[in-house]
């Protein structure tokens, strides 16, 4: 199989969206969950799927500015531009598009996924904003993919320089794409996973978990197998997504925003003490510098090891937390 991650000599191409997704250096920016399709393989969440919301990573923002503070509390060096199907918000693409150029620079590297066939007004509408477009044609043409709409786009494109790709879930009958492999920079592979919104149709077909531990579909590595011999296919599997390429992006957030008392785990992970008193505790803050602490809502949060070996005989809650960064989401919680 193909390289799963990063690059190396003689190995498989890496979009450059790829490489920067393998640092953890790219901003998710979910335009729309707004679809005209209805793939039965689709992993959207309840929370976003057919609702026309806007996220940059976990964050739901509201105007390009929100977006460019999500970006730069992560240092991205890019952005890859999803959905629903971002094209029919296709003004509200080319806005935060734009104004992350504009903050960040050109070389702020774009990709754009679609299940559209851009045509010529489309493409001059994303050209300088978006530099990687990456084509999502469904499921059943993939037989026929030379006579689509999508093979065309994928021509055109190219040649008025965007970098040109198609990007599916292993499905059976991938194979059928290695026609459409020259008139393609890349082909991008994910490994089919299971969702909550997808999980009845996964049944109905038959498919399984591959494992208790990952959402991989089980046989989905072998379908993506007759393909991944060409230099041009990159193979993403379920646990690099899950594991490698959100990790790198929490280290990152991380490095950004800590505060001076939390504890960076190398998962990228933020972990720090809570003491929720009960009664005066001024006496105990008095040794601390400012930054050693924060009073939050009645809640002192501190080093968890400060907590741990001077709070034993405050009265109130104690724990510690672990968190994704920034004020992420909770990942556990342990009572001292």
């Amino acid at each position: 199989m193909s390289q799963e991650s990063g690059v190396s000599p003689g190995g498989p191409f890496l979009s450059p969206g790829c490489v920067l997704c393998h640092q953890g250096a790219k901003m998710v920016l979910f335009v729309t969950g707004r679809c005209r399709r209805t793939c039965w393989y689709c992993p959207l969440s309840r929370e976003r799927k057919g609702r026309d919301v806007v996220f940059a990573n976990e964050r739901q923002v509201s105007s390009p500015s929100e977006a460019i503070e999500v970006a730069e509390s992560m240092s991205a060096l890019g952005t890859g531009v999803t959905g629903g199907e971002p094209l029919l918000e296709i003004e509200r693409v080319v806005d935060y598009c734009r104004a992350l150029k504009e903050h960040f620079g050109p070389d702020h590297q774009i990709h754009l996924y679609t299940g559209l066939a851009p045509d010529e007004t489309m493409l001059r509408r994303l050209q300088g904003l978006v530099d990687e477009l990456r084509l999502h044609p469904p499921h059943e043409v993939w037989p026929q993919i030379l006579e689509t709409d999508f093979a065309g786009s994928a021509v055109l494109a190219r040649r008025m320089g965007f970098l040109i790709g198609i990007e599916v879930p292993s499905l059976p009958g991938i194979e059928d794409l290695a026609a459409a492999l020259p008139l393609l920079d890349f082909l991008n592979i994910n490994e089919l996973e299971w969702g909550e919104t997808c999980a009845a149709a996964m049944r109905e077909r038959g498919f399984e978990l591959d494992d208790g531990l990952h959402n991989a579909v089980k046989g989905a590595r072998q379908w993506a197998e007759k393909l991944v011999g060409d230099p041009k296919v990159h193979f993403c599997s379920s646990v690099f997504k899950d594991s490698v390429q959100l990790r790198e992006r929490l280290k990152r957030i991380a490095a950004n925003t800590a505060r001076p008392f939390e504890e960076v785990t190398d998962d990228g992970t933020v972990v720090y003490g809570v003491l929720e008193p009960e009664g005066a505790v001024d006496g105990f803050l008095e040794g601390f510098d400012e930054d050693e602490y924060a009073v939050c809502e009645g809640r002192i949060e501190m080093a968890w090891w400060v907590l741990a070996e001077h709070g034993a005989g405050l009265p109130g809650r104690k724990y510690v937390v672990e968190r994704y960064p920034n004020g992420g989401m909770v990942v556990e919680v342990t009572p001292l």
